[in-house]
């Protein structure tokens, strides 16, 4: 008697972790609420939406890729690639989105106005280690930045 064994070997990249940023936007910031496969991770403070722009606008809704990246002010972060016509759009700790971002989602615990936010680091800390954790198993990370449906709010 012959025993047989079939193997099917597949890619581990093949396996990706979606998060989903549903945004409301306003005229001095955009608030978020990022969720992975319907659960809750933290909520996000952005730029208000001002056409793309560099340095004043958040990034335009669509489907994007995440990676771990180093740098000597953020030490270990993520980053958003792919972003058209921008670049280094981060994921990192910020309370106010006017006063410290550039363009970058800052993840918060807690939202406490259009574009403010409380417990950053905290949020972001969260985040990273959801998304290593993936990244690690060779899994790829997409992010998918869409407007909020429910609250009928829309790019001013």
């Amino acid at each position: 008697m012959v025993l047989t064994t079939h193997w099917h070997w597949f890619k581990l990249a093949d396996y990706k972790m979606v998060l989903q940023l549903s945004r409301t936007y306003f005229p001095d910031g955009t608030n978020g609420k990022l969720e992975c496969e319907g659960k809750f991770i933290c909520n996000t403070i952005e730029l208000p939406w001002k056409n793309n722009e560099t340095k004043v606008s958040c990034i335009p809704e669509g489907k994007y890729f995440i990676r771990k990246r180093y740098s000597k002010k953020f030490q270990w972060h993520l980053e958003i690639v792919d972003v058209k016509n921008r670049s280094l759009i981060l994921f990192h700790p910020a309370n106010n989105a006017l006063l410290e971002l550039n363009g970058c989602i800052a993840p918060v615990t807690k939202l406490s106005g259009p574009g403010l936010g409380l417990m950053s680091r905290k949020a972001n800390t969260k985040l990273k280690d959801l998304v290593y954790k993936a990244l690690e198993g060779n899994e790829s990370v997409e992010l998918i930045v869409k407007s909020d449906s429910l609250t009928g709010m829309t790019k001013k």
